[in-house]
């Protein structure tokens, strides 16, 4: 099970285009409402998670993703159980992402420390001890998956349905979307 944790202010193209990327791909997603079932993103477009937080069963979890959005962020941040499931993520060896401002939260809980990762531009320094990636798109280093902004939301999706599926599961979903 992918879990997407989806904070109130969270930024709506950097968690619809990735989670509509995992399912053509046959991947089970659930968005998971940080703040309860009806979350309302950082440009008024109100989503209804599958679950809310309480609902996380995170012995199911093979990734979480967190997109960002400031007001999404600190919603995150805000969050006990959120922040929890991200760290059982990456203490049981599951993958771990996160887009834009995301990043930053996992840097809090210290799991790009080492690892090469890429964040919104002007927040690298909120980045602790990553070997930051200044202009990619999106940074894959092992079970980190990082990307830099709402404009990379593709690349982002792409890049989670080839750690979980493989490249040419993801390379079958860009020839079905015509990516050019």
């Amino acid at each position: 099970m992918v879990y997407m944790l989806l904070g109130t202010g969270f930024e709506e193209i950097e968690a619809i285009a990735p989670c509509d990327l995992l399912r053509r791909a046959g991947v089970e997603v659930q968005t998971v409402g940080v703040d309860g079932k009806i979350v309302s993103g950082s440009h008024g477009i109100g989503i209804a998670a599958d679950i809310t937080i309480d609902q996380l069963d995170p012995a199911q979890m093979e990734m979480v993703i967190l997109p960002g959005g400031l007001g999404g962020v600190a919603s995150l941040r805000a969050s006990q159980p959120a922040l929890k499931a991200v760290q059982y993520a990456w203490e049981h060896e599951k993958f771990v992402a996160a887009i834009c401002a995301g990043p930053t939260v996992l840097a809090d809980l210290h799991i790009p420390d080492g690892l090469r990762a890429t964040c919104y531009p002007g927040h690298e320094s909120a980045m602790g001890l990553a070997q930051m990636v200044p202009g990619a798109p999106c940074v894959r280093d092992g079970r980190l998956i990082t990307a830099a902004s709402a404009g990379c939301a593709m690349a982002f999706g792409l890049a989670l349905v080839a750690a979980l599926k493989g490249q040419g599961a993801a390379d079958a979903v860009a020839e079905q979307l015509v990516m050019l």
